[in-house]
């Protein structure tokens, strides 16, 4: 078996080899919270040993990122970071790779003003509007990794001692990440090639709409002409390969900005901007979000939906099927980067260059005119189940099923 600090070794390894890829004479940047310091020393060893020329850390503080929302002026979250956005497009332009560890509490606002939130939100998005393009286009290589921290274990582990949460946190995210193997290399290999084979399928079928239905959600959602299923393994402007989010399960394209039609219902808390949003429901036209519901966070989600034009339009359609490792853990992790990848999803907001063909190299018009949408935001909220069933619509009218009772067809 092996012990902590050898899991601990190989989920570095994976962050810097698989995830950002890190390449000889590379710069890396890693944005962290000063809590995970020692993890993140880890990765910058592991980045140093890979080649990596440089390695540039931004650190962040829970409860200093707390205090500016309780106590600094609403004109300051009114001035867009164009400092911040112009070093992260300088270090993109260049060929950074940019690695993002993520371990925030998700209950972190709680309790603050939803404006001072959306305005922060909306200022932040506006400012790094180009950065966004780059990743979204993958001009350079970026990945997400998590980090466990007191808060979140315990909004994970309610009912576990307060010792125990931590170290059940570390091996829930060390089996999710396949750092608990003797070769978890080799066994990222293996699974970006099935999530390939899922994706070179759902290529081949060139499916004109997807209809989801399950308890509370009757959807259909039209896909773009020249749409293309991607996985997480992407490849960078350079030739180089990169996992944008570690643990992935999922199988990804985007709508038709004006295509989507029905009711959608989550599965899973959202946690967005310090906050959580349940059990709520959209409701579409063309499309556009028309009506909307939530038993918890509605006003969170009300600025949400209301952040731009965009974000009244969706941006993601994603397929991961219910018996995949995230999901039948049992766990809720209050997190995207992990809930996201137990459970279908959509995202509210802007879409990937690189699910359209050529859209890599399209301007913003090009884009927007083949039916992909534009936002300064990407939300990511969970609607699948056990009782999901998702059928292709042909061009000529067919129908093929794609999920049953939460599963791949095929």
């Amino acid at each position: 078996m092996l012990s902590f600090e050898q899991k601990l070794d190989r989920y570095a390894e994976l962050a810097v080899k698989v995830g950002a890829n890190v390449q000889p004479g590379q710069i890396l940047v890693i944005s962290a919270m000063i809590d995970t310091a020692e993890f993140v020393r880890l990765l910058v060893r592991k980045a140093y040993e890979a080649g990596a020329k440089q390695v540039i850390l931004k650190y962040g503080d829970e409860t200093v990122n707390r205090l500016r929302f309780e106590m600094a002026p609403l004109e300051s979250f009114q001035e867009p970071p164009k400092w911040h956005a112009a070093e992260l497009e300088e270090l993109a332009a260049n060929n950074a790779a940019f690695l993002t560890v993520l371990s925030s509490s998700p209950d972190l606002l709680k309790g603050i003003d939803p404006e001072r939130i959306s305005t922060h939100q909306r200022t932040y998005g506006q400012a790094m509007a180009k950065y966004r393009q780059y990743q979204q286009a993958d001009k350079m290589s970026w990945t997400g990794v998590a980090c466990p921290s007191p808060d979140w274990a315990a909004k994970v582990f309610p009912d576990l001692p307060a010792a125990e949460q931590m170290k059940q946190l570390w091996e829930a995210i060390f089996a999710a990440v396949r750092a608990d193997l003797d070769h978890p290399l080799e066994a990222w290999e293996q699974h970006i090639d099935r999530l390939e084979h899922k994706a070179v399928a759902l290529n081949s079928k060139k499916y004109k709409a997807l209809h989801f239905i399950s308890p509370g959600t009757d959807l259909t959602v039209e896909l773009p002409e020249g749409h293309i299923w991607a996985q997480a393994g992407s490849i960078n402007e350079q030739g180089t390969r990169f996992v944008a989010n570690i643990p992935t399960e999922e199988v990804f394209t985007a709508p038709n900005k004006h295509g989507v039609n029905g009711t959608v219902s989550s599965t899973k808390p959202l946690s967005y901007g310090g906050s959580i949003i349940d059990r709520f429901s959209l409701t579409f036209e063309n499309g556009r979000i028309v009506d909307f519901h939530a038993e918890e966070g509605l006003d969170t989600l009300e600025r949400l939906i209301n952040m731009d034009e965009g974000s009244h339009y969706l941006g993601e359609v994603a397929l991961v099927p219910f018996h995949s490792p995230i999901s039948e853990s049992g766990i809720l992790y209050y997190t995207t980067l992990y809930d996201e990848n137990a459970s279908c999803h959509l995202a509210i907001g802007s879409s990937y260059a690189f699910n359209m063909e050529g859209g890599k190299t399209m301007s913003s018009e090009e884009l927007a005119s083949r039916g992909m949408n534009s936002s300064i935001t990407h939300v990511d909220f969970m609607m699948g189940s056990p009782e999901t069933n998702i059928y292709g619509i042909t061009a000529s009218g067919e129908r093929e099923a794609v999920f049953l009772n939460g599963d791949w067809a095929f």
